[in-house]
């Protein structure tokens, strides 16, 4: 596993995002098989944990924070996310954030987010009213948060005013970063906005919820032909790899398959040569023009 420096500690490059844990015939988090996806990729050094207040439907706080127990807490690090997404949850940031640890079974978050800043609900983050800012702070100061940052899909323009804010305290950004966002979604200017800032970047969707390991087949031989060796996911993950300000990539992992393939890209310190890296952005282009993918 390859692991990149976050001031005096080691981080795996890549992270298990708990959003698409396996579920059972009921809809429900498989925990057998959740178990052993945790166990693996704990034992092929996976440290760092991804979750949320509202991630399937509620739980995979409570599964995360469970099959983690089982392993000494300085073994991992721990991330979950204040939930500003939803309105009716402004007020409520203390109740919250102790429901959280309670349900994690954790004395403190290695790393806590302001949850997706976005048009919808920037006026409220920054709102002293509700105190989010205040209090993740001060937690922060009695330890209970190790790191601080915020997760995006805002526009520039939104992720702007969130900095002018908080930039300061804001100690890492995660962010939707692909190849055919690089471009379509601006990635490549919040990239450098928030390197001029010296904000490290935690990438969310790097394979677009799936979809670019599943391109139809005349955008896929376009790439084969750059480099028939790569696979769909490697070409992903090798891109955001080549990315040097980026420090954690999540994936959300529901099966072995996937779970070991990735582990696989991320034990090589191997990055896309500008060959390549211009191969994917051409066809980024090339797709957004007729066929453009949704947010995940």
């Amino acid at each position: 596993m390859i692991y990149n420096n976050f001031g005096d500690i080691k981080l795996s490059a890549l992270g298990y995002g708990c959003m698409r844990f396996p579920l059972d015939e009921n809809g429900k988090i498989d925990k057998a098989e959740t178990k052993k996806l945790i166990d693996y990729a704990m034992a092929n050094g996976i440290n760092y944990y991804d979750t949320a207040w509202g991630y399937l439907g509620g739980e995979s706080e409570i599964v995360t924070g469970e099959l983690l127990s089982n392993y000494p807490r300085d073994s991992y690090y721990l991330a979950s996310k204040f939930p500003g997404y939803d309105l009716n949850n402004m007020g409520k940031v203390e109740e919250i954030f102790e429901r959280q640890l309670e349900k994690c079974g954790v004395e403190y978050f290695d790393f806590y987010l302001f949850h997706n800043v976005c048009e919808l609900n920037i006026d409220g983050y920054l709102d002293p009213e509700f105190g989010i800012y205040d209090y993740l702070i001060k937690q922060k100061k009695n330890g209970r948060i190790k790191h601080l940052g915020f997760s995006t899909h805002g526009t520039y323009e939104t992720i702007t005013r969130f900095l002018d804010a908080y930039g300061k305290d804001m100690e890492f950004c995660q962010i939707q970063l692909n190849w055919l966002d690089w471009e379509f979604q601006n990635a490549k200017r919040v990239v450098e906005l928030l390197d001029s800032l010296s904000i490290p970047v935690w990438v969310m969707e790097p394979v677009r919820g799936g979809r670019l390991t599943t391109l139809v087949p005349k955008y896929a031989d376009k790439l084969k032909e750059v480099n028939s060796k790569r696979s769909l996911a490697d070409w992903a993950f090798n891109f955001v790899k080549s990315i040097p300000s980026v420090t954690v990539t999540l994936s959300g992992m529901s099966t072995m398959e996937q779970l070991k393939e990735n582990i696989e890209i991320f034990s090589k310190n191997d990055v896309l040569v500008k060959e390549e890296k211009d191969a994917l952005i051409t066809l980024g282009r090339e797709i957004t023009k007729v066929d453009a993918l949704p947010c995940t």
